[in-house]
C-alpha cells in the first residue's frame, strides 16, 4: 500500500487538519493509499526531547528524526504543514501549558549554572527556531504560482494599496560591521573535520564547538556582526526616522535565524528604549528580564521589581509617546514592533508593506510612510530596489503582473539556516578562528565582547542539485532563470564558480540563463512582471524564503497559495504547504467565536502533488486521477467562492473543507479514466449534493460562541475534533467512506 505522511504541526494549520483530514484519509483510500500522522509541533517536539521524564502514557516519539531519515529515502512522500519556529517566548509558553496538562517537564533555564539545566537547555535548543525545516529539506525548492491560483487573482484581484511618489517609505541598513561586509568564504578541498574556536586576548583558547565534517568541495563561509557598529546603526535609525516623522520598524527573521536574530533583536530594543535601559538596566537584568525577548515579556513581567514596576512601566510609555513613533503589529492591543521576536518576520512584514502602498500600522491606529530597519545588508537591497519601483510605477496590477516563481537551494541544511549550531555571541575580546584537524586555521575574525559570530556550510551535492533543477525549470517553462549571486559577496564569489561549472556540463541550448546581483535581479523581474512576463528566481537559502513570501503576496495576495515542491535527492517527495504567519490570529478568533478564517488551500495543492507523486513513483494511476480530480475540486473552490470568508454567517475553513469534499466527489464521479472510481463516488456526490443545504446550515450554526480547545500548543483532541467537526451529517457521509 502507498503511504502519504500528512505531518501535525501548530496553531490554524493543525486546528484545519482535525477537519480535513478524514476527508483525505476517506478519499485517498479508494486508492489502496494509506495516510499517517507523525507530530512535528512545538508541542511533540518538547515532548520528545523529554521522554525519560515522562510516564508512558504521556511518552511520544521523535517523529521528526523519523522523517528525517525517510526523507532521505526514495519511499518519502510527506506533505508538511506550516509549524511554529519557536522564539524564547513561545518556547516558554509551550513549556508552560504542557505543565499544566501535567507534563513533567523542567522549566527553560535563560542562564543555567548547573549540569541538569546545561541538559535541559540543550535540549530545548534543539526545539526552537526553524528546528523542522532544515531536518525534512533534502532537496531543493520548486516554488510557483498554480495556474489556477494566478487565473484567479487576475480575475478576482486582491486590494493594492496606493503608492505615492513623494512617499518617505524606504529601508535602512548598515554599510560596514554586518554580516555581508565581514564575510569570508573557502572551498574545502578535502574531506576533513573543522574546530570553531575563541581565542582571548591573553591567549586563552575556548573550544565553540569541535568534530565539525566536511566534504571535499563544500563551501564554507564564516562572518560576525559587530555589536557597536549595529548599535550605532540603530541609534542613527532611530534620530533618522524621528527627524522625517515616519515609523520606525525593526524586519528581522528571529524565527528561523533562532540564535544570531533574536540577539539583534534585543540590541534594538536596548537602542530603542535606551533612556529606560539606562536607569533600570541593572534591575531588568537582575529579574531576568531579557531585551532578547521582546517588551511584551518585559512588560509581562515588571511584578519582579516590586515598587519599581510602575515607574519602569511609566518610562516605557514616555518613551513610546515621543518620537519616532514605533510601528505596530497589533495597534488596538498596543502591542508593538518590538514586542515579541517571533512577531518579526521580514519576508511577511515586508512584503505587506510594499502591498499597502508603503506604509505600516502606527500606534494612533493609522498607516504611515514607515523607515523599514533591515540591519544586516545581505539582502535589504532587494526590499529597497522594490520600494523604488513602485515609487516610480505605483502599484503593480494582480490583473496584469507576470509571475516570479523560485528555485531554491535549501537541501542538507545548505547556507544560513543551517548555521544555527555554528553561531556565537562572542564572550570576550579576541578573535574566532575555523580550523581543520591538521591544525591550520581556514577563516578567522578579529570580533570584540558581544560581536555575533557564525560559520555555515553548503555542500557540493545540493549546489549541483539545484543548477540541475533551475535547467529543467527553464526548459520546462521557455522562461529565462536567473542567479541572484553577487559577485562582491565572497560566498557567492564561490558559488558563482560552482554555477558556472556546473551549467557547462547541461544541456542550456536555447535557454536564457543569466547570474545577477540580488539588486539587479530584483530590478529585472519587476520590470517583466510589469510586463505580464515571467521569471524564475534561482536563489539561495534565505532568499528563496524572502522572494517566496514576497512575490506571491504581490501576485496572488499570499504566500499560502503557492505550490511547493521539494523533489528530494534521494528521489522522494516533500510537499509544503505556504506560510503559516496569520495562524495565531485565527486561532484566537476560532476560541473566541467558533470560526477559522484559515485557508487551507495550500495543502489541496500539495495533496493533489503528491498524489501524482505516487501515481508516478507506483504505477498508481487511480492515485493520478485522484490528484487531477482533486485539481479541479480546487478550482471550483476559488472560482465559486467557497475559500474562507473572513466574518461570522459564512463559510470559514469547516465550510471550504465540505465544498472541496463536494466538487472533488463530483469530478471524480464525472470523469472517465476510472469507471471503478467514478461508481464509488457517485453516490457520494449525490448525498452530498443532497444534503449541501443541511450541512451547511450545521457548519454555520456553530459559530458565535466560544470554544474551548483544552490548549493552543496541545489542544485536546476529543475537543478539538468536536470542534472542527460540528457536521454530523457530513461527518456521517465521510465516515461511511472511510469505513
Amino acid at each position: 500500500m502507498s503511504t502519504i505522511i500528512y505531518t501535525r504541526t501548530d496553531e490554524a494549520p493543525l486546528l484545519a487538519t482535525y477537519s480535513l483530514k478524514p476527508i483525505i484519509e476517506a478519499f485517498a483510500g479508494a486508492a489502496g493509499i494509506d495516510v499517517e500522522t507523525r507530530d512535528i509541533s512545538l508541542a511533540g517536539r518538547i515532548l520528545a526531547q523529554f521522554a525519560d521524564r515522562l510516564d508512558d502514557d504521556q511518552r511520544v516519539g521523535d517523529a521528526l528524526a523519523e522523517l528525517g531519515e525517510l526523507a532521505t529515502t526514495p519511499d518519502a512522500n510527506i506533505i508538511k504543514l506550516p509549524n511554529i519556529s519557536a522564539s524564547v517566548p513561545q518556547l516558554k509558553a509551550a513549556i508552560a501549558e504542557l505543565q499544566e496538562q501535567g507534563y513533567d517537564l523542567p522549566d527553560y533555564p535563560e542562564s543555567p549554572d548547573s549540569d541538569e539545566e546545561r541538559d535541559a537547555r540543550a535540549r530545548y535548543d534543539k526545539v526552537k527556531g526553524s528546528a523542522v525545516n532544515p531536518v525534512l529539506r533534502e532537496g531543493n525548492s520548486d516554488r510557483r504560482a498554480p495556474e489556477a491560483v494566478k487565473s484567479y487573482a487576475r480575475a478576482y484581484p486582491h486590494s493594492m494599496g496606493e503608492w505615492d511618489a513623494d512617499s518617505r517609505t524606504r529601508v535602512a541598513t548598515m554599510d560596514a560591521g554586518d554580516f555581508r561586509h565581514n564575510e569570508d568564504s573557502v572551498v574545502v578541498e578535502t574531506d576533513d573535520t573543522l574546530t570553531i574556536r575563541h581565542v582571548a586576548a591573553d591567549g586563552t583558547t575556548t573550544v565553540l564547538k569541535e568534530s565539525v565534517p566536511v566534504l571535499a568541495g563544500e563551501v564554507v563561509d564564516a562572518t560576525f556582526m559587530s555589536a557597536r557598529a549595529l548599535e550605532d546603526f540603530l541609534a542613527a535609525t532611530v534620530d533618522e526616522a524621528a527627524q522625517d516623522d515616519v515609523l520606525w520598524s525593526l524586519h528581522l527573521k528571529a524565527t528561523m535565524m533562532k540564535v544570531s536574530d533574536p540577539i539583534v533583536f534585543g540590541h534594538a530594543v536596548k537602542v530603542f528604549f535606551a533612556d529606560v535601559f539606562e536607569r533600570y538596566g541593572q534591575q531588568l537584568a537582575a529579574a531576568g528580564l531579557s531585551p532578547n525577548d521582546g517588551l511584551g515579556g518585559i512588560l509581562s513581567g515588571l511584578d519582579a521589581l516590586g515598587e519599581q514596576a510602575p515607574e519602569v512601566r511609566t518610562a516605557v510609555e514616555e518613551r513610546l509617546a515621543q518620537l519616532p513613533r514605533l510601528s505596530m503589529v497589533n495597534s488596538r492591543k498596543g502591542i508593538t514592533n518590538l514586542h515579541v521576536p517571533s512577531d518579526v518576520i521580514i519576508d511577511a512584514s515586508m512584503p505587506a508593506m510594499i502591498r499597502n502602498g508603503g506604509q505600516l500600522w502606527g500606534p494612533s491606529d493609522e498607516t504611515a510612510d514607515t523607515l523599514a530597519v533591515i540591519p544586516d545588508s545581505s539582502y535589504a537591497g532587494v526590499y529597497q530596489a522594490v520600494i523604488e519601483d513602485c515609487k516610480a510605477n505605483g502599484a503593480f496590477d494582480p490583473t496584469t503582473m507576470g509571475s516570479v516563481p523560485n528555485v531554491g537551494l535549501m537541501a542538507k541544511k545548505a547556507e544560513e539556516y543551517g548555521s544555527h549550531d555554528k553561531t556565537f555571541e562572542v564572550a570576550a575580546d579576541g578573535a574566532v578562528e575555523v580550523v581543520t584537524a591538521g591544525g591550520d586555521v581556514l577563516l578567522r575574525h578579529e570580533v570584540a565582547a558581544g560581536d555575533i559570530w557564525r560559520a555555515c556550510q553548503t555542500k557540493d551535492e545540493p549546489i549541483r542539485d539545484w543548477v540541475r533543477l533551475a535547467v529543467a525549470r527553464a526548459r520546462a517553462t521557455g522562461d529565462p532563470a536567473v542567479f541572484w549571486l553577487d559577485e562582491e559577496r565572497a560566498h557567492d564569489r564561490n558559488l558563482i564558480a560552482k554555477v558556472e561549472a556546473y551549467l557547462a556540463e547541461e544541456d542550456t541550448d536555447g535557454l536564457d540563463l543569466r547570474v545577477l546581483s540580488p539588486v539587479e535581479a530584483t530590478r529585472l523581474s519587476v520590470e517583466r512582471i510589469r510586463e505580464g512576463e515571467n521569471t524564475i528566481s534561482v536563489t539561495g537559502n534565505v532568499l528563496r524564503d524572502y522572494n517566496t513570501d514576497l512575490f506571491p503576496i504581490l501576485e496572488v495576495g499570499t504566500s499560502a497559495k503557492m505550490l511547493s515542491v521539494v523533489p528530494l535527492m534521494n528521489g522522494g517527495g516533500l510537499f509544503e504547504t505556504g506560510a503559516g504567519g496569520s495562524a495565531p490570529k485565527h486561532v484566537q478568533q476560532l476560541a473566541e467565536e467558533n470560526y477559522l478564517r484559515w485557508d487551507s488551500l495550500g495543502e489541496f495543492l500539495a495533496l493533489a502533488e503528491s498524489l501524482r507523486h505516487l501515481a508516478d513513483r507506483d504505477g498508481n494511476e487511480t492515485a493520478r486521477v485522484l490528484g487531477d480530480a482533486l485539481d479541479a475540486a480546487t478550482g471550483r473552490v476559488l472560482t465559486e467562492g467557497r475559500s474562507p470568508a473572513r466574518a461570522l454567517g459564512q463559510i470559514d475553513n469547516r465550510g471550504s473543507h465540505f465544498y472541496l469534499a463536494l466538487y472533488w466527489a463530483q469530478a471524480l464521479a464525472e470523469q472517465t479514466e476510472d469507471p471503478a472510481l467514478a461508481e464509488r463516488f457517485a453516490p457520494v456526490a449525490a448525498e452530498l449534493t443532497e444534503k449541501e443545504q443541511q450541512i451547511t446550515d450545521e457548519l454555520v450554526a456553530v459559530q458565535g460562541s466560544p470554544v474551548d480547545l483544552g490548549g493552543y500548543y496541545h489542544p485536546d483532541d476529543a475537543k478539538a475534533f468536536a470542534a472542527m467537526r460540528p457536521s454530523e451529517t457530513f461527518n456521517a457521509v465521510i465516515d461511511a467512506l472511510r469505513d
